[in-house]
């Protein structure tokens, strides 16, 4: 019956019939099928700080968590993250009641989105985006705005053109969805770019939710600067934060959202309909992982610069256009450089031709020719894993 019912009505609601299977699910069954090095999709291939790992074990072992915790999430993850944001960026936040703990930042997007939204409202996000984005907005029933960030190749990074964010805002604008560190480019948002968008949100009186769970992701001169610390955000601004990509262990899935107490309850109302709660065990960990010292992130940090460059190298010598990341664990790339302009054929056939998988950038845009010759790499992996990839790449060059 081809996916349709007896009276050919089809199966899936229209808001969702452009998504199908996620594009990570793809090329992560493609790994698998070819025994191929998957950096594709954006985990690490070793877990995180052994304290952390043992906080959950006693916790499921002390029978914290084992049953429902609190809808909110556990009290002493609320306060960490709390804490957490004060220590970091000055952000003050009541963890009872501005703090709201998520099955990851997948669902805390979700259900802020969910929460926040009417039908026929317009959101403006920064393009290439992460696909949850879109299909939260259609679950909405919104509409996305698209605003591209331009590849700079003098500069080998990504860039927010200011003019287009303000010429893209209508009346119906209602929120702008802003991601910075950036995934996929690894862009990271200046000072001066923030302050441009924290003015048009004021002026336009509109919401903003801003994705940062790279935050502790940043290289170089790179800044992270929270959205909500600028003058007249935080009362307009919902924050989204992750464990998985700051302690690496992205199956945990503990995410949180800050913000007023009037958009936390909002959110919450949503979330509780999604998966009321989640990772019971785990939430007691991630608030010690929160209290780690000022040397992890450091640290942590650090590694993820050093792979980023042994990457980087490798794909350069492979012969791709590499564009530096200044955040988040990820390597943009074109293919140009090959005579290729197809990236998710280049995708699809990378495998069988080095034995390595990568993400085509053109499902993170609504114009897939806006990406048409940029895929992604990453470089979340332990040094022989990306050696390996390298030696591999370079077969291309040949």
């Amino acid at each position: 019956m081809n996916g349709m019912t007896s009276s050919s009505r089809p199966l899936l609601n229209r808001r969702l019939a452009e998504f199908g299977t996620t594009i990570f699910a793809e090329m992560s069954a493609l790994a698998a099928a070819t025994g191929s090095i998957n950096l594709g999709q954006g985990f690490p291939d070793t877990d995180g700080p052994e304290e952390v790992r043992e906080a959950a074990v006693r916790a499921l072992r002390d029978g914290r968590g084992n049953q429902y915790p609190p809808g909110p999430g556990v009290p002493e993850l609320r306060t960490a993250i709390a804490a957490h944001q004060a220590r970091r960026y000055g952000l003050s936040y009541d963890p009872d009641t501005e703090v709201l703990v998520t099955a990851g930042a997948t669902e805390a997007i979700a259900a802020t989105l969910l929460a926040l939204l009417e039908p026929g409202d317009e959101v403006v996000a920064l393009e290439p985006y992460y696909d949850s984005y879109a299909a939260c907005i259609a679950m909405a029933g919104a509409t996305r705005v698209p605003v591209t960030l331009r590849p700079d190749p003098e500069h080998a990074r990504f860039r927010l053109d200011l003019d287009e964010l303000r010429d893209a805002l209508t009346d119906r604008t209602r929120l702008l969805l802003i991601n910075t560190p950036h995934n996929p480019t690894g862009t990271v948002l200046t000072r001066e770019e923030l302050t441009a968008i924290a003015a048009l949100a004021v002026e336009r009186d509109l919401l903003v939710v801003t994705d940062e769970v790279y935050e502790h992701l940043v290289f170089d001169e790179a800044e992270h600067i929270p959205l909500a610390t600028l003058p007249g955000m935080r009362e307009r601004t919902v924050t989204i934060g992750s464990a998985g990509k700051t302690f690496s262990f992205t199956g945990w899935k503990v995410g949180w959202v800050t913000s007023t107490q009037e958009l936390v309850t909002a959110a919450r109302t949503a979330k509780q309909y999604l998966t009321y709660v989640s990772a019971g065990p785990f939430q007691y960990a991630i608030a010690e992982a929160l209290r780690l010292p000022d040397a992890y992130f450091d640290n942590f940090r650090a590694d993820l610069r050093r792979k980023r460059d042994l990457l980087g190298d490798g794909l350069r010598a492979a012969g791709f256009e590499v564009y530096q990341p200044q955040g988040t664990y990820f390597i943009t790339t074109d293919i140009t450089p090959f005579g290729e302009k197809d990236a998710y054929a280049f995708c699809r056939a990378l495998p069988e031709r080095c034995g390595v998988v990568a993400i085509p950038n053109s499902v993170f845009y609504d114009d897939p020719d806006a990406g048409r010759s940029q895929i992604r790499f990453t470089f979340c992996k332990s040094d022989d894993v990306l050696h390996e990839a390298a030696s591999r790449l370079r077969r291309l060059a040949f």
